[in-house]
Order: structure tokens, then C-alpha cells, then sequence
């Protein structure tokens, strides 16, 4: 299963231009990512995506992870002028707040695809180039890197407890919000420009982990097509998760907060919800 997996990585052909030139922002929230964040870099830069800008969103690491990214910053920048940028946040608000930063920041400096990933490795840059090529010929309104779609895995370091719950969070947010999706709490996707203009970013509720969930409930109510590809996913390569009771709380309450109390799906919208198997 997990060499099948890495296939998908190995085996990626180059995207023909103008495909592959077009303007791609990968935002990537991090904290206390020290041990992580060079190779993330290297990895991103060394995708065959000219335009490629990647946005770090420090949140105030005590790790001194926003530093290394200023350097890192300041050497890719040497080469290729504005091709990483980090911005540094002074108060630690949950990953939703920091991906909902980096977005704007990334619609702001001209971005037509914006990827959304975890600073940990636990999500491979490799994918990027595929999920691209996904989103334009499907002009889909998003894709998500899927560890559920058939040829999606875990890593094996993940425990029977871990899946489980993992499994149960899916059908659990599905089962409230009717998205018949296989990886509905994944967070590693890649979004449209207008499809990111037409939601409200400053109307988002959540601030933790179920952003995610928030933003598919409202690019289904948009009648946007979600289509899911398969990834391996790793587990973190250094440090350790950040997932505390709190933000297992909302991630419990948002899906009732939405489907009850949430914002109206405009009229005359479709439902488009597809999966790549």
C-alpha cells in the first residue's frame, strides 16, 4: 500500500506550459516547525513551477522556527525575488486563522491557485504538481490531497486508535453536513482564486483544525466542484502534534454550528461533489 503510494510521487510527469507556469501559492502555517522547515523549503523550491510562491505564517514559535524561515526566506529571495515570503503573527490563534492569513496575503500578491498544507512533512510537496494539473483540467473549485480515495494511505506509524478516530471524524462531519466526501477533515488542498474571492474569509468561524471542514461546506454551498485525489500521508517528521482539547471541541461543534446557524446556500446553486478513484 505504501509503496503504491509513493508511485504517485516518483512517477509524476512534468505539466506542459503554460500549465506549469501558472501562479501558485503554497501557504503553510507553521509552529514550533524548527526541525521541519528547511526541508519543507528545499522541497517546495524544487518543484518544476516557475511561478511558485511559498508563504510561511509563523505563529511566534518558541522554537525559533520564524527566524530560520527569515533566512531561508532571504537566500530563496536572492535567487529568485519573491518566491518566499513569512509573515510573523504575535498572538497563536489556531491554524485556521493562519491559513486564512497566508490566503490573503497570497490573493493579495497576484496567486491564481492556492495550496493549503501542513508545515510538519506530513503532507509530500511532490503532490503539488498533480493537484495542479487536477484543478485546471477539471476546473474543479478545489482539490484535496485524499488519504481515503482508492490509492490514498496512512503512514504505518499511525495506530489503530488514530485511523479509527480519524475514520469516525469523516462520517461524523458528513453524516451532519451531506458531503459525500472520503477525506472530509483533510488538509491538504489546492484552491481556485475566485473561488477563495467569492467566500468570505473574514466571515470564517472556525480557528483550529475544522476550518477545513467550514471551507468545503462552503465551496459545496458555492455549487463548486470538490475533487479528491490520493495521497500517502506521513507521519510528522519532528516535533509533536498540536491538537489540544479546545480545538477537538470545535472540531465537534462546527459542523452543527453550520448546517443549524451557518450562512444560506445562494438559490439555484448545483451540488457538485466529485471523487478521482
Amino acid at each position: 500500500m505504501m509503496n503504491i503510494a509513493r508511485s504517485y510521487v516518483n512517477d509524476t510527469s512534468p505539466l506542459p506550459s503554460p500549465w506549469r507556469d501558472a501562479q501558485v501559492a503554497v501557504v503553510v502555517p507553521t509552529y514550533n516547525e524548527a526541525g521541519n522547515i528547511a526541508e519543507l523549503t528545499r522541497s517546495i523550491h524544487a518543484l518544476d513551477l516557475p511561478n511558485l510562491m511559498l508563504i510561511i505564517v509563523d505563529d511566534d514559535s518558541p522554537d525559533g522556527t520564524g527566524s530560520i524561515a527569515d533566512d531561508l526566506a532571504g537566500r530563496a529571495n536572492e535567487d529568485r525575488p519573491g518566491s518566499m515570503v513569512v509573515l510573523h503573527r504575535k498572538v497563536k490563534e489556531g491554524i485556521g486563522r493562519a491559513h486564512i492569513a497566508g490566503m490573503k496575503e497570497a490573493l493579495a500578491r497576484g496567486a491564481d491557485y492556492v495550496v493549503q498544507m501542513d508545515g510538519d512533512l506530513s503532507h509530500r510537496p511532490e503532490y503539488i504538481p498533480r493537484m495542479l494539473g487536477t484543478i485546471m483540467s477539471a476546473h474543479a473549485g478545489v482539490v484535496i490531497g485524499s488519504r481515503y480515495v482508492a490509492g490514498g494511505s496512512l503512514s504505518a506509524d499511525w495506530g489503530r486508535h488514530r485511523r479509527l478516530l480519524s475514520k469516525f471524524a469523516g462520517l461524523y462531519v458528513n453524516a451532519i453536513l451531506k458531503l459525500p466526501l472520503r477525506d472530509a477533515t483533510g488538509g491538504f488542498k489546492m484552491w481556485r482564486r475566485d473561488v477563495l474571492e467569492r467566500i468570505d474569509l473574514n466571515a470564517i468561524r472556525s480557528d483550529g483544525y475544522s476550518f477545513q471542514v467550514e471551507m468545503n461546506h462552503l465551496c459545496r454551498q458555492l455549487g463548486q466542484s470538490i475533487v479528491e485525489i490520493p495521497i500517502h500521508f506521513e507521519e510528522r517528521n519532528a516535533g509533536s502534534s498540536k491538537i489540544s482539547f479546545a480545538v477537538q471541541l470545535e472540531s465537534m461543534l462546527t459542523p452543527f454550528a453550520l448546517r443549524f446557524g451557518g450562512r444560506r446556500r445562494p438559490a439555484g446553486q448545483a451540488e457538485a461533489v466529485r471523487s478521482l478513484r
